[in-house]
């Protein structure tokens, strides 16, 4: 009896054992598959020539390239959108590409603009950046994170920053077929902001938030 039971437990650790290996692999063969699934240029500086493809496919006006491996390859729907987004800091665009390309993070954005104007692209345009906790918001709209020049109280945003994002909105609604940019204040329109996709968030703060309705002005009449 007691060899038996003695065996009937070896017998119960090995298959425990077992399981915890098999579970391991399992892991392990997802982890590769998805990093087997993302783009050659993502997660690494590239070379001068690959920045140039890249920037060509994208908005000239980017300035520094990191590519995340948050996103999905490629997006499931057409760009018909921008939602706008603040930094809740002034970081650097290289701090904020090192802040997204920790896949624990699971968070990034389209294109960055920090306090001097500078542009940053961390997802290309025909890739949905992880961004918005919205699914299908960010499925269909390019997104924009911007620094601010105070921290706390209305977020503001610089001048050259906020010059910056009305450049390159313009920019990718030209490049995109997007006739005309519309904020209703709700998801509706094509013009967004976080807030209105998640209730944990005042994100772009109150001072983007304000200035909404202008940034479609200008936008719309530099497309005309």
């Amino acid at each position: 009896m007691e060899s038996g039971g003695r065996n009937k437990e070896f017998r119960s650790i090995w298959l425990l054992l077992a399981g915890f290996g098999v579970s391991a692999a399992v892991v392990l063969m997802l982890c590769f598959s998805f990093a087997a699934g993302l783009p050659d240029t993502v997660g690494r500086p590239l070379t001068a020539e690959e920045a140039k493809e890249v920037t060509e496919r994208n908005s000239s006006l980017t300035a520094y390239i990191y590519l995340s491996p948050n996103a999905d390859f490629p997006r499931e729907k057409e760009i018909r959108k921008i939602t706008i987004h603040h930094m809740a800091g002034d970081f650097s665009l290289e701090e904020l590409g090192e802040t997204f390309s920790r896949r624990d993070r699971r968070a990034s954005s389209n294109y960055a603009i920090d306090g001097d104007g500078r542009v940053a692209l961390y997802v290309e345009e025909s890739n949905r950046a992880w961004t918005s906790g919205s699914r299908d918001n960010d499925n269909q709209a390019v997104t924009v994170e911007v620094a601010n020049d105070e921290m706390g109280g209305d977020w503001h945003v610089g001048d050259n920053t906020y010059a910056a994002l009305i450049e390159l909105c313009t920019d990718i609604c030209l490049r995109n077929g997007i006739e005309e940019l519309q904020y209703t204040g709700d998801a509706e329109g094509n013009l967004t902001i976080h807030k209105m996709f998640t209730g944990d968030t005042e994100c772009p703060g109150p001072y983007l938030e304000s200035k909404m309705e202008e940034i479609a002005r200008e936008v719309n009449s530099n497309l005309r």
